[in-house]
C-alpha cells in the first residue's frame, strides 16, 4: 500500500555503494509531530535539480513499507514522488522540532525501540585520521565500479571521490562517554569543498571543522542525530551534527 508523508529533513549521510541500488544515501527527517522517517533508496547524485532536499527542507513523498528493513522509522520511497515544498528557516522554529525529538542518551531511544534520535552532546571532541592508501584505492574503486554499471537508461553521473579522511566525535549523553565515526555528508563535503574549491591547506581546513563543532555549534546549541545499522541494530552511527539554539513553542509547516 502507498503512503504519503511531509518531513523536514535534518540527515543525509554520506554516500555508499550499493548492489541493488547503485549508489545510495540515507537520508532521514521529522514530520511535524517529531515522528522520524528513514528514507531509502535514495540515489541521491541522481535526483533531478528541484529534488536535490538539504538540510531543513520540507519535502512530501510516497512510500511503501520495505521488504527486509524491519526498523519502524524505515520507509521505501518512490523517488518520482519527492516534491521540495519549502524550508525551515526561524531559529524558534528550528528549535521547537528538535525539541520535539530529543532524547537524554542513546539507551533512552533503545528503551524507546527508536532507531533514529537526537541528542544534546556535552564534552565534545572532534577529531580525524587519515585512511590509508589501500583504503583510499579500495573506496574510490567501489564508487568508479557502481559508476560505470549503472543501466543505459540512468543519468551518468561522474564517480564519487571519498573523503581522505575519517572523522571521529567523542562526547558525554545522559548515560555516558560515546565515540563514533562520523556519517554526515556535510562534514566530509565540507573538507572537500575547502580543500579543492577554495584552496585551503590541509590542516587549515581540519582545524576549521573542529573549531565549528566544537566552539561555535557548542555556543549555539550542538545538536547530533545519531542511527542504528539495519543489519547491526546494536551498533550506532553518527549520522548528523548541526547547530540548533534551546527551544521555544512555534507552529511548524506555515506557508
Amino acid at each position: 500500500m502507498i503512503q504519503q508523508s511531509r518531513v523536514i529533513i535534518l540527515v543525509k549521510a554520506s554516500p555508499q555503494p550499493s548492489k541493488t541500488h547503485s549508489e545510495t544515501v540515507c537520508c532521514a527527517g521529522l514530520e511535524e509531530n517529531g515522528t522520524w522517517k528513514r528514507l531509502f533508496p535514495i540515489r541521491f547524485r541522481m535526483l533531478d535539480g528541484d529534488k536535490a532536499f538539504k538540510r531543513w527542507n520540507i519535502i512530501k513523498f510516497n512510500y511503501g513499507l520495505p521488504t527486509h528493513d524491519r526498523r519502524t522509522e524505515s520507509c521505501r520511497v518512490y523517488e518520482d514522488s519527492i516534491k521540495v515544498e519549502g524550508q525551515v528557516k526561524k531559529t524558534l522554529e528550528k528549535s521547537e522540532l528538535v525539541a520535539r525529538a530529543l532524547v537524554e542518551s542513546e539507551q533512552q531511544a533503545i528503551s524507546r525501540k527508536q532507531s533514529l534520535a537526537l541528542i544534546r552532546p556535552s564534552d565534545v571532541e572532534f577529531s580525524w585520521e587519515r585512511l590509508s592508501k589501500a583504503e583510499l584505492v579500495e573506496d574510490k574503486r567501489k564508487f568508479a565500479k557502481q559508476a560505470a554499471q549503472l543501466p543505459l537508461l540512468e543519468t551518468e553521473i561522474a564517480a564519487y571521490q571519498p573523503c581522505p579522511f575519517r572523522f571521529k566525535m567523542k562526547y558525554r549523553d545522559g548515560d555516558g562517554p560515546h565515540t563514533k565515526t562520523c556519517a554526515d555528508w556535510e562534514t566530509s563535503a565540507t573538507f572537500v569543498n575547502l580543500r579543492q574549491k577554495r584552496g585551503m591547506e590541509e590542516r587549515a581546513v581540519l582545524q576549521h571543522l573542529q573549531k565549528t563543532y566544537c566552539e561555535d555549534y557548542t555556543k549555539t546549541g550542538l545538536v547530533l542525530a545519531i542511527g542504528n545499522m539495519q543489519k547491526r541494530p546494536q551498533t550506532w552511527q553518527l549520522l548528523g551534527i548541526f547547530p540548533v539554539r534551546g527551544t521555544t513553542q512555534s507552529d511548524l509547516f506555515v506557508a
